[in-house]
């Protein structure tokens, strides 16, 4: 079973994916990808978009979706990798265009990191294309350290951070 998620930025409701936001979800990172001239892959890079169950919440991961008025305008998800020890590999992290430059971008990282932190990991990986501008400052700005090691066609950036032990 999947980690309940539910959080507000705004007027966005940040809550975890259920499999009657599987169509919709992947029509987002289609549309995202499209924007930007890359191709989403269903059946290979992007599987993980229509099999959350297997992909996400049957490997400890979680996948989030983003919605406004009931519509889905986001979507971001974290899994356990083999890069490290205690580490996962943030995916799927894409909003629509008029979900952009509300600093909606930056709160969904940074919860998607407290729940990662919550949960025991203690580092982060994601791959990112360089065209994807706005992502990649996100990433940086946030202590994002560039890494080597691409493993997506698409992407031509692999980032990882480290996360600070809390002191319990």
């Amino acid at each position: 079973m999947p980690i309940e998620h539910r959080s507000t930025f705004g007027p966005y409701l940040i809550r975890s994916w259920q499999p009657g936001d599987r169509d919709d979800a992947l029509a987002l990172i289609a549309q995202v990808l499209k924007e930007y001239g890359l191709t989403c892959e269903p059946a290979d890079s992007d599987r993980d978009a229509r099999e959350v169950e297997v992909c996400y919440w049957e490997t400890g991961g979680e996948f989030w979706v983003v919605e406004v008025d009931g519509v889905l305008v986001g979507t971001a998800g974290y899994r356990p990798t083999s890069r490290g020890p205690g580490a996962v590999e943030l995916r799927k992290m894409y909003l629509l265009p008029q979900a952009r430059g509300q600093g909606l971008g930056r709160y969904l990282l940074s919860a998607m990191e407290s729940a990662i932190q919550q949960r025991g990991f203690e580092e982060i990986w994601l791959e990112t294309a360089s065209v994807l501008k706005e992502a990649v400052g996100l990433y940086e700005a946030s202590g994002y350290q560039r890494a080597s090691g691409v493993e997506t066609a698409r992407c031509d950036r692999v980032y990882r951070k480290t996360l600070v032990k809390s002191k319990t």
